[in-house]
């Protein structure tokens, strides 16, 4: 399977944005979808994930101002980002764990840029 993932850009604090990432190849094995981001000089970090069920996961330092969803039919994966701060500034990452040994399959990332 791959990811692509789209939607990054430059707003300012307090704006929101919405991230894309669109599957394509075998993607009826994929058992969970996520967002995790890389802001410079930090490690990567899980920012929410949307599993079995449509079961939810988000970090604590973005609940409330975000929220995943997915639409099967278009294979599409997104992250409605809200009340953006200059700490979000980071390249975001589409990531699914993909059949039946979880393999790790990640996009190429997209930069968000939230300036002060």
């Amino acid at each position: 399977v791959q990811l692509q993932a789209s939607g990054g850009g430059l707003v300012q604090a307090g704006g929101f944005l919405r991230l894309s990432c669109v599957a394509s190849g075998d993607t009826s094995s994929i058992n969970q979808m996520a967002w995790y981001r890389q802001a410079p000089g930090k490690l990567r970090e899980l920012v929410a994930l949307i599993g079995t069920g449509d079961h939810t996961i988000y970090a604590d330092s973005m609940k409330g101002r975000v929220a995943i969803s997915k639409d099967s039919a278009k294979n599409t994966l997104y992250l409605q980002m809200n009340s953006l701060k200059p700490e979000d500034t980071a390249v975001y990452y589409c990531n699914v764990e993909w059949g039946s040994k979880w393999e790790d399959i990640w996009g190429q990332g997209t930069l968000v840029t939230s300036p002060a």
